[in-house]
């Protein structure tokens, strides 16, 4: 079994950590919808599953190139992603409720 490189996963949590600032600026700045807003972070946490599954696949069959690791850290991403999602769609539910049940 590979030694997985504490240096790379660093790096790779600092660029991550980058594009997050960035994206949370851009959205800042533009006069983006919502729905399009939506849209996009479900596009996300759909890109993270995906990318997960394929890892997790490549370590199945044996390729060298995909650690333990590796594949660990990218599950563990798309749970954490999906979860945060489900958690902000029970939110816009609850809030829809509230704002249905309010007296005209």
């Amino acid at each position: 079994m590979s030694e997985m490189n504490v240096n790379q996963v660093l790096a790779q949590m600092r660029a991550m950590s980058l594009e997050a600032g960035s994206k949370a600026r851009e959205a800042d700045a533009g006069n983006s919808d919502f729905a399009a807003l939506l849209k996009q972070s479900i596009d996300s946490v759909n890109d993270t599953q995906q990318m997960a599954g394929k890892m997790a696949e490549a370590f199945e069959t044996g390729d060298a190139n995909v650690s333990l690791a590796e594949v660990m850290v990218a599950s563990q991403k798309a749970s954490v992603s999906f979860q945060a999602m489900l958690q902000v769609r029970n939110k816009l539910v609850e809030a829809y409720q509230d704002v249905m049940n309010m007296p005209m």
